[in-house]
């Protein structure tokens, strides 16, 4: 059994548990054996594939996502009430590397909580549609890299 996986579930519906039930000491004992049984039945239902989620970039794409967001939204402001800056409102295609399916879907809703850029709709041949407000930025590239480095939060590497 993937080990970080089972942390990672049992971590969860620790958390899960805490924000429902509160912290008591007197409830551990039953939180133990809920945490097992859920984590146990989680586990049953839907086993882990692929590598597992690689807890230390897991950590780097939620620190490194405040600063982004800020960043982009100080942009779409500025784009905004700075007639100077330019607003080229479009959509740009960017075709995923990641297979069709819960991690793309899952890096989609990732990428729509950037302000100044949404995936809008994908095609039949998969390519993904990005709303932006500026379609002369590198919206692809950069779409690219934040793809890199979900994929790495998945636990694929390129060997």
């Amino acid at each position: 059994m993937n080990a970080p996986a089972v942390l990672l579930r049992a971590g969860g519906f620790l958390a899960l548990w805490l924000v429902l039930a509160g912290v008591s000491l007197a409830d551990l004992p039953a939180a133990a054996v809920a945490v097992a049984a859920a984590t146990w039945v989680s586990l049953s239902l839907s086993p882990p594939n692929g590598p597992g989620i690689s807890l230390p970039d897991l950590a780097m794409l939620i620190l490194r996502f405040p600063g982004q967001s800020l960043l982009a939204g100080i942009d779409v402001v500025m784009r905004v009430f700075d007639p100077r800056l330019p607003l080229n409102v479009g959509t740009v295609p960017y075709t995923p590397r990641l297979p069709r399916g819960a991690a793309r879907d899952a890096f989609a809703a990732y990428a729509s909580l950037m302000p100044g850029t949404v995936p809008v709709t994908a095609d039949a041949g998969g390519v993904i549609l990005i709303h932006c407000l500026d379609v002369t930025q590198p919206v692809a590239q950069q779409m690219a890299r934040e793809e890199d480095r979900f994929i790495r939060m998945l636990g694929y590497r390129d060997d």
